[in-house]
This record gives structure tokens, C-alpha cells and sequence, in this order.
């Protein structure tokens, strides 16, 4: 058994931004992740991180905010997320990231939702770049051990028939297939989203939702996970997987056209974004917010049969394209594609689950009482993506996951130190200490998965229906079941283990779909139209 004084279970920016601040801080802190530290989707992100530099750009950003959440947002969290974002954009700074600058200072670039110019960022590679800082920041400090291809299997409580639960560790799953049992005063959650539930995700494949699976088996609260953003613009080439293409790159001018519209364009010239059919549902046209722009492209998609609308930069100077968004151009290489020049065909696909581990303004998890009652959950926190803070509301503005998560991670950091629990020295219990020589090799579950995406994506995706919502409840039921029964009686794999968390994850979005009856946001139920 190890025995540190915090476990951090992720290694995106949240994860390595928070495991950092505690070593420094003198508390022994170890990091699990389950494939590499760079396997993350911070490591994904392109377009840049938002943050108000300026005080005269507080009030815009705190506005855009709230106007993209649809009214949803927490105002308390939003104005204390956007005040500290300039503080922490410099702590990012200090650890080594290197963002791009101009003769005024930053370059700051414009994307949809925003009213201002205020997003940071490092060419086409912005989360890369963080990701590389703070690796590189992680393995120089002390204090800190690495457990690289490690996956975290469940939480361990003091125990966990009390009404008010409280953390004692975690079990991880090592390369060699064993659950080795870790005792901490302190865990915190950063393990991202759960894009791989849908069919089509521009997720890296850690983004299995287990986070949330295993804090809310532990009695953790979740909420606002019907709110599931599909970006409107990855790559929709035949065979591949879906590729970003940031949002950024409307921002500097390109437009969103279907077949009709680039027809049209092509024959009579003029302003792009006149043609766009997106001005039939926002007058910002493709600078829309995300929800109002894949919600857009979905139906035109439905409406004329395509299976991709398309991307037009060509009105734009390709050298500057070229290198602004290098990281996009080395992708559209590959299929013989290039910026300024051909229209980029896209789809919407999964991106961020907006909801998640209900926290407090610290990162602090919440747990139900017996009396429906909700209360701290001492020891268990959750930062990033995996939580819901109230920031975003029920539609993430663009960039400023990035921002929540560096936020959070430095106010976790702080209240972890200040309120650690006191050490205890009793036994934790053995995972499956009974029956554990029983267990056997479980069968391959690619189909399982395969059931389990297309349940999700086409029932519970970017526009739903009622019966559909329901179906899907029943599938999921029966998936779960069956599982259920292989998870007792087979031997862990990652393979098992991301699969019980994507059913279980998968049942809390459907049930949240169904709870929720009136649209708002990434929301859209047609039976309330």
C-alpha cells in the first residue's frame, strides 16, 4: 500500500497546475494517469485559453459569459473566475508557457461569443503548450511521484456506510493488471470529459468519464450533465477520426456555407459571410456561440442530406492561415487539403460535457444527506472539465475551460493546504478482498462499446426526442446489466473498466436529458419546441 498526503487523478492542465501547487507547498503528492502525462485534452486544445488582461474587459468577459450560459451561470463564480484570470495567466507564465505576443503584447484573437479580442493563445497549439510547461514543471518538482499507465479504479471511504462519507484513498489499476490500494488524506479529481460515449468525439480516448462514474458511485453530488457541447466544427473526412478545427480560425474571418451557398458564392462573389446560411439563425452569422452554430449545421445537414457543411477560408491570405494555424495545416496535408484554398468540409461532434462533480467556489465536492440536504464532502474535490462549478452555465463560452481550470486548480491548491484532513491510521479495506481468486478473463466488449456510442449519439446527442430519450434509458439499462456482470466476475482491465464507467456516466446524461423539460443552451429536446 502507498501512503501520500494527496492523490491527483488526471494530468491535464487542472491535474498538473493542482499537483504542483501542493508539492510546492511540502505535501507528498502523487499523480495517476492512466496512459501518458501528455494524454490529455488540454494536450488537444488549440485555440487558447480566455482571460480579461485589461481592466476594462472584466465586465465584457463576465457578460459574454453569462449571455453564453443562457442565464445559468453562477454570477458569484463567473465575476471571481474572470477577475483572477489575469493573476493566473501569469502563474502559467511563470511556470514556463510561452504565449504569443504582438508589438502591443499579447496576441489576442477573437472567437465566437466573445466581444473583444481576449483570447491567448500559442499559434494553432495552445493547450500543447501549456500541457508541455507543466509537464516539464511536474517532473523537475519535489514532493512529486508520477504513476504514468496507471488507471484509477474506485474511491476509498472511511466508511462507506456513513451518512456523511468522507475519502480515504483510491484504488489504481498498474501496468501489470494489479489494484494496488493508494491511502490519501486528500483526492482530487481532474480526469476530464467523456467524449468517447458519442460515436464521433474530438476527445482524446482517456475521455471515458471516469471521473465522474467513480465520485458519483462514492456519494458524490452531479449535476448539469444534460448540457453535453458538440463543437460544430471538426473535420468530417471519410474514415477519420474527427479532427478540431478551432474556433479561432472563424474569428480571423472564415465562414460556414452548405453546398448552396458556396454554389452561390463561387458564381456571384461578394462578402463570404453574406451567404452564410448561418445568418438564419443568429445574426452574428458563424461567430455564433457554440451551441446556436452545431445546432445550425445539424439541421442544414438534415435539410439537404449532406454529411458535412463546409468551411470557406479561401476569401483569406493562406501564408498568414498557414502560419497562425500551422497544427490545423500539417492535418490537412495529409488529405491533400490546404488553407485558403479548398472549403474545409466539417461536422459537429462530442467536445465538453459542461456538467458534472457539483464543487463549491474551492474545487470542493458536495454529497447528499439522508434528508436530501446537500453538505461539503471532506477530503474529495474535482477540477476541470469533470466538474461543474456554475461558470458555464447551460453553454460554455469558447475558451474558457482552459481558464476555469487553471482558476480552480490554484483555489483547490490553497484549500487543500489550509484543510487537509488529519491522518488516520486505520486498516483501508483490499479491493475485492473476497472472491478475487475466482475471477477470470473477460471477453472482448468492442461491441458493447459500439452499443453503447450509438445509443448515445442517436438518442441522446445534439437534438432529442422524448421516446428516443426513453429508449435509450432502456438500453442503457440492459447494458448495464450485463456490465455489471462482467465486472463481478471478470478480472480488471482498462478495457472493463472505462466500459462500466461510459454506462454509468452515459445513464446520468440520459436521466438528466429526461429531468430536464424545457430547452435551454447545448439542451434541445423537439418535443418542447
Amino acid at each position: 500500500m502507498l501512503v501520500t498526503d494527496v492523490v491527483v487523478v488526471g494530468s491535464g492542465i487542472a491535474g498538473l497546475f493542482v499537483a504542483t501547487r501542493c508539492a510546492r507547498a511540502g505535501l507528498n503528492t502523487i499523480v495517476v494517469t492512466k496512459k501518458k502525462l501528455a494524454d490529455s485534452s488540454t494536450n488537444w486544445a488549440q485555440g487558447g485559453i480566455a482571460a480579461a488582461m485589461e481592466r476594462q474587459d472584466l465586465q465584457a468577459h463576465i457578460d459574454d459569459t453569462i449571455d453564453a450560459g443562457c442565464g445559468l451561470s453562477d454570477p458569484e463564480i463567473v465575476e471571481m473566475v474572470v477577475r483572477e484570470s489575469a493573476e493566473r495567466i501569469h502563474d502559467l507564465i511563470s511556470s514556463g508557457v510561452e504565449f504569443d505576443t504582438d508589438n502591443d503584447g499579447f496576441d489576442l484573437v477573437m472567437e465566437g461569443g466573445h466581444s473583444s479580442r481576449r483570447i491567448l493563445h500559442s499559434k494553432d497549439a495552445t493547450g500543447a503548450e501549456i500541457e508541455r510547461a507543466l509537464i516539464e514543471e511536474a517532473r523537475q518538482s519535489t514532493n512529486l511521484e508520477l504513476l504514468e499507465a496507471h488507471m484509477a479504479v474506485d474511491l476509498i471511504l472511511k466508511d462507506k456506510t456513513a451518512d456523511n462519507k468522507e475519502i480515504a484513498g483510491i484504488w489504481v489499476l498498474t501496468p501489470k493488471g494489479k489494484v494496488r490500494t493508494i491511502r490519501a488524506r486528500a483526492v482530487i479529481i481532474a480526469t476530464g470529459g467523456a467524449g468517447h460515449i458519442y460515436r464521433q468525439t474530438t476527445n482524446p480516448s482517456v475521455a471515458t468519464g471516469d471521473g465522474i462514474a467513480m465520485a458519483h458511485r462514492a456519494g458524490a453530488l452531479v449535476r448539469d450533465l444534460e448540457f453535453v457541447q458538440f463543437h460544430p466544427t471538426a473535420l468530417a473526412l471519410m474514415g477519420e477520426r474527427p479532427f478540431l478545427i478551432t474556433e479561432a480560425l472563424r474569428g480571423h474571418g472564415a465562414v460556414l456555407m452548405n453546398n448552396e451557398n458556396l454554389k452561390d458564392w463561387n458564381s456571384n462573389g461578394g462578402n463570404p459571410s453574406e451567404y452564410s446560411f448561418m445568418l438564419k439563425y443568429d445574426s452574428r452569422g458563424s461567430l455564433a456561440t457554440r451551441d446556436i452554430v452545431a445546432r445550425a449545421a445539424d439541421q442544414e445537414m438534415k435539410r439537404t442530406g449532406d454529411n458535412c457543411v463546409w468551411l470557406v477560408t479561401s476569401h483569406l491570405d493562406s501564408r498568414d492561415l498557414k502560419e497562425r494555424f500551422p497544427t490545423i495545416q500539417a492535418r490537412l496535408s495529409k488529405h491533400g487539403l490546404e488553407l485558403g484554398e479548398q472549403a474545409l468540409p466539417v461536422a459537429p461532434a462530442a467536445h465538453y460535457l459542461v456538467g458534472g462533480i457539483s464543487v463549491d467556489k474551492n474545487g470542493l465536492a458536495q454529497q447528499y444527506q439522508s434528508d436530501s440536504n446537500t453538505i461539503q464532502y471532506p477530503g474529495l474535490y474535482a477540477i476541470g472539465e469533470v466538474a461543474c462549478t456554475g461558470l458555464h452555465g447551460a453553454n460554455r463560452l469558447a475558451s474558457n475551460s482552459l481558464l476555469e481550470a487553471v482558476v480552480f486548480s490554484n483555489r483547490c491548491a490553497e484549500h487543500v493546504v489550509a484543510n487537509l484532513n488529519p491522518k488516520f491510521d486505520s486498516e483501508l479495506p483490499e479491493w475485492r478482498a473476497d472472491g478475487l481468486l475466482d475471477l477470470v478473463e473477460h471477453s472482448p466488449l468492442r461491441s458493447d462499446r459500439i452499443a453503447l456510442q450509438s445509443t448515445m449519439t442517436d438518442d441522446v446527442g445534439l437534438v432529442k426526442r422524448n421516446a428516443r430519450l426513453l429508449r435509450a434509458q432502456r438500453r442503457l439499462d440492459f447494458l448495464r446489466e450485463e456490465v455489471d456482470r462482467i465486472w463481478r466476475g471478470s478480472l480488471p482491465t482498462r478495457e472493463v473498466i472505462e466500459l462500466r464507467n461510459m454506462v454509468h456516466v452515459s445513464r446520468l446524461v440520459t436521466a438528466a436529458a429526461i429531468a430536464r423539460k424545457v430547452n435551454v443552451g447545448l439542451h434541445h429536446n423537439l418535443d418542447f419546441d
